[in-house]
């Protein structure tokens, strides 16, 4: 029993149990994790704090459960269970650059204009493999050449390898810990310098701030439930929100009327600018681009919002008025000013201490939660591996990067269905940069265990996937800002490839 108290099997159902049980804790771990460092950059803005911890702070738990999967134990047995922390680290990259990214694509396409531009929100040409797909701006392949850059540590543990020397294995296990630690320095203090990074991930949360905002005031306000109690969407009740905002009764809502109910919702602990939330909604709602919201476009937009709200928030079957209260302070959380050039004051926390308070409260739960469940996890997969003869490896590079990477995911993939160039562009540098931190902050992890146990380094079969992955795609994404929908396969084909070659390079090579 680890710790001497928490549950223990010898059967493959029961380990498959505690793998599903403590992979949800681990998964809430990362949820308040994540809502924590954003509710502490929301007091401090960009800076120190949102270069140097967040993104420290968002790779805690895979760094943590590397760390346990080869710390305890003898060096045998860390030898044995520490791939299964390869496994995770190379899962949640391969998962991040192949399956999301390529389903980024796909819920985001746009029809593409002949010079390859993408035109937001219309999608007429349904799954042309060339007529359809999605553009990004600039800075997205900005993000995506950082990522290619942090495969460098990579090359460095493998010259031995590459070159068959038969001493400098050590040696090089050090060189690479000191450039990924560099990397990850260099990367966080980039951000500090340049936090256009920042930024974005910012101006990423805000529009859910000003989501559920106006869902929570539908429902106290509005004649009828937004949504039945098995989640079905009330579309008489959200017709009735709309001509209730159609002061003139003309069937479309302008700027003026938008502004007029926005002014009568109470943001509780932020002081929203009235303009900037119209600007989100029309943006979001406007897919004609007439610079009016008619009726369908109205009840469209809150059929996403609503559908985001229940991704957002766990229930119990039942969506009670409860259920968007629930969403509301959720999103209040995680909600992030945004500093730009004409705005650098943003808007003002009315309660900063409460605030830092559930900040720091938030931070040290999801702390506490990966320590805790970190080491029982790793021993369930590695007990469900000898229970079932599947190599751990493959366990946790298909499980375990969705406990930690889940959340994300789906909220990304909600984010690009909004299919406009500046929310996609947001979703993929959110992505670049999740496995820019993985490929340096978890590596460096990864190696000071290796060199501290002196443990051997055999996995030339996983770092392989890693760097191909991450040099087709780096390459593939950095000198280009729009992608036909038939990019997407090339993501997907990859993930199965990966896996592809590690079973045959491991098992039938006998690289491992």
């Amino acid at each position: 029993m680890t710790y001497g108290f928490l549950p223990c099997t010898g059967t493959a159902l029961g380990n498959l149990f505690l793998v599903l049980a403590y992979g949800f804790l681990m998964f809430k771990a990362a949820t308040y994790l994540s809502a924590g460092s954003e509710l502490l950059l929301e007091i401090l803005g960009p800076g120190v704090v949102g270069g140097l911890f967040l993104p420290i702070l968002g790779a805690l738990p895979d760094a943590m459960l590397i760390l346990v999967s080869g710390l305890s134990g003898t060096k045998e047995v860390a030898q044995s269970q520490v791939l299964i922390g390869m496994g995770l680290f190379a899962g949640s990259t391969v998962m991040l650059l192949t399956l999301l990214w390529g389903s980024c694509v796909v819920v985001g396409k746009c029809d593409l204009l002949e010079n390859s531009t993408t035109t937001d929100c219309q999608d007429t040409k349904g799954f042309s493999l060339f007529g359809s797909g999605v553009s990004t701006d600039v800075q997205t392949s900005y993000a995506a050449r950082i990522m290619a850059i942090s495969i460098f540590p990579f090359i460095i543990v493998q010259i031995p390898k590459i070159f068959k020397l038969h001493s400098g294995h050590r040696l090089t296990v050090l060189l690479g810990l000191i450039v990924a630690a560099l990397l990850v320095l260099a990367y966080c203090l980039y951000q500090v310098f340049q936090p256009w990074i920042q930024r974005r991930r910012l101006e990423y949360a805000r529009l859910k701030h000003v989501m559920s905002g106006l869902l929570r005031h539908a429902q106290m306000h509005v004649f009828g439930r937004l949504l039945d109690e098995d989640g079905t969407p009330n579309v008489p009740v959200i017709e009735k929100l709309f001509h209730k905002i159609d002061l003139d009764n003309d069937g479309k809502l302008e700027r003026g009327e938008l502004q007029a109910f926005i002014i009568g919702i109470k943001f509780e602990d932020v002081d929203l600018d009235s303009s900037l939330a119209v600007d989100q909604i029309m943006a979001d709602f406007d897919r004609s681009q007439n610079h009016t919201i008619e009726k369908g476009e109205f009840v469209d937009g809150i059929l996403r919002w609503l559908e985001e709200a229940k991704h957002s928030v766990a229930t119990s079957g039942a969506y009670s008025k409860k259920f968007l209260q629930d969403f509301h302070t959720k999103t209040r959380e995680e909600h992030n000013l945004l500093l730009d050039k004409d705005d650098e004051d943003g808007e003002a926390i009315e309660n900063p201490t409460w605030t830092c308070f559930k900040a720091i409260s938030l931070l040290l739960l999801g702390t506490a939660m990966a320590a805790a469940f970190a080491d029982p996890l790793v021993d369930a997969v590695h007990n469900f591996s000898n229970a079932t003869s599947i190599p751990s490896f493959f366990i946790s590079f298909i499980a375990m990067p969705l406990a930690t990477n889940s959340s994300e995911a789906v909220s990304a993939i909600i984010f690009a269905s909004r299919k406009k160039q500046r929310t996609l562009s947001l979703t993929f540098s959110e992505v670049y940069g999740a496995v820019t931190i993985n490929n340096t902050l978890c590596l460096a992890v990864f190696l000071a265990l290796v060199y501290v146990r002196d443990l051997t380094w055999d996995f030339s079969a996983e770092v392989l996937i890693i760097f191909l992955v991450c040099t087709i795609m780096g390459l593939f994404t950095s000198f280009r800002t729009n992608f036909p929908l038939w990019t997407c396969f090339v993501a997907y084909l990859l993930y199965p490839l990966s896996l592809i070659i590690v079973y045959v390079l491991d098992f039938k090579f006998g690289w491992s």
